[in-house]
């Protein structure tokens, strides 16, 4: 996949349905708020769910042009899509700490991504917007991590999409090294979690 494919669609998703991603990107605020406060412990985890789930279908679904987006791109986003909604039933009581100093980077780096993309020099619709995929993994890993129960399976495929901003450099998204730097911290906390799981066995 080329530089020019990776924007163009980018373009023809952020123009046909910007409308949905800032009722969506609403939703998304007000469920990581109310789990961070503990009123409902369980609505980041299902807003990240169907966050992923929509990116699933819709960026790479239906705007999707390349193989990498549907065979690789989409059933990654779908079953982190699924595994979050799974993961707010099933723990539907877990608590979501408040952020660390690394969590509270990483979610303020999500917030200044599409004003960093407008920096870097790209205009809408060919700029990244606060739901498109890198984004979303890189919000989804930074408060996921917050969680005291984590899914292993759900937190590997996040980094593993999170260390895909290596790209930022080849389709000149600079913009991206945020979804690297997510990633080298779901590494982290990956790492963390399975030598946590070696231990108490």
């Amino acid at each position: 996949m080329d530089a020019k494919a990776f924007w163009n669609v980018i373009g023809d998703y952020n123009q046909q349905t910007i409308v949905i991603q800032l009722i969506l990107l609403a939703f998304i605020a007000v469920a990581v708020i109310l789990s961070y406060v503990s009123r409902i412990k369980y609505s980041a985890k299902l807003i990240l769910g169907i966050a992923n789930l929509f990116i699933g279908v819709v960026f790479f679904g239906y705007y999707g042009t390349e193989p990498i987006q549907r065979f690789f791109a989409l059933p990654l986003y779908l079953i982190c899509g699924f595994l979050f909604i799974y993961e707010s039933v099933h723990n539907k009581n877990d608590t979501l700490e408040k952020p660390n100093p690394f969590q509270i980077t990483l979610i303020a780096l999500y917030c200044l991504y599409p004003l960093i993309s407008f920096a870097l020099g790209n205009t809408f619709p060919e700029m990244v917007t606060h739901v498109m995929p890198c984004p979303i993994v890189s919000l989804s890993i930074a408060v996921y991590s917050g969680y005291r129960r984590k899914n292993k399976l759900l937190l590997a495929l996040l980094t593993i999409w999170g260390l895909t901003g290596i790209k930022s450099v080849i389709f000149n998204a600079y913009e991206d090294i945020i979804l690297l730097l997510c990633g080298i911290y779901g590494l982290y906390i990956l790492a963390k979690e399975i030598r946590s799981s070696k231990t108490i066995k």
